[in-house]
């Protein structure tokens, strides 16, 4: 039975919008819907004219006999800052504030309601990239980097601390921490392989180590690392162990001392 074609609008956002950067088949919805491509066409474009003035990506075709669309992640500049502005607010709150010039943002992150767009937000930033595989460490980022994994329709690659009999045959990693300690991360042998453009997410930022880390990893699997997405990065210390990143957030004293977030431009 033929759907009316407001009906077959919903339907097909939805799909774009349940799995972005997966590509859905213009000849199957033509055939699903029992109308042209021609009109399937026009549907996309009115789909990706919306989404665009909405701000949270657009469409794109790939034409062919076999062609596809798909939805790119891409916030607008107007709702990446309300939406960052309304976290950067919660979390400078004073009952956030810790001793070390740190705060508390682990329920932000185990919240889906908030980790769903943040991961939508970094995914967005890295999409033209097309990495393949999304990498992270336990424990505070792994929900971040699940949803920007889903956002760019990849998988995600965990370092471990510590080796789990059930994760199968990994590779171990030494790197310095922070503290002058020397850390060991593990990969499963399974999750990356050579020539897999990676990409990093860290929950946090200060001096680098953990994002450090993870950029020794890739390259022991000799994986190419095409940018590292930070939720939040803190101001101190100004020299990183890691010299290229992108970060959502910024952590800094304000002008009384006390720690305050920021949207990073």
């Amino acid at each position: 039975m033929k759907s009316t074609r407001t009906e077959r609008l919903i339907r097909m956002a939805s799909r774009f919008l349940v799995a972005p950067s997966r590509q859905i088949s213009l000849t199957g919805l033509s055939e699903q819907f029992q109308v042209s491509k021609t009109v399937i066409s026009d549907d996309v474009a009115i789909i990706d004219r919306s989404m665009r003035e909405e701000g949270i990506g657009g469409i794109c075709v790939e034409r062919g006999r076999t062609g596809g669309a798909f939805l790119r992640p891409r916030l607008s500049r107007e709702y990446r800052r309300s939406f960052l502005g309304s976290i950067a607010e919660t979390l400078s709150q004073d009952n956030r504030i810790l001793p070390g010039m740190l705060i508390h943002y682990s329920d932000i992150l185990f919240n889906p309601g908030f980790a769903g767009p943040l991961g939508y937000a970094l995914a967005s930033d890295f999409a033209d990239r097309e990495p393949d595989v999304v990498m992270t460490s336990e424990v505070k980022g792994i929900p971040l980097a699940v949803f920007t994994a889903h956002a760019l329709g990849i998988p995600m690659a965990v370092c471990r601390f510590r080796n789990r009999p059930s994760d199968g045959p990994a590779v171990a990693v030494h790197y310095p921490s922070g503290r002058g300690e020397v850390r060991t991360m593990f990969m499963g042998t399974r999750f990356l392989s050579a020539g897999k453009k990676v990409l990093i997410i860290d929950d946090f930022m200060r001096g680098g180590s953990t994002a450090a880390g993870m950029l020794l990893v890739a390259r022991e699997f000799k994986a190419d690392v095409v940018g590292t997405g930070v939720f939040i990065a803190a101001s101190e210390p100004a020299r990183k162990a890691v010299s290229e990143y992108s970060a959502l957030l910024r952590l800094e004293r304000g002008n009384d001392g006390v720690p305050m977030v920021k949207v990073q431009d």
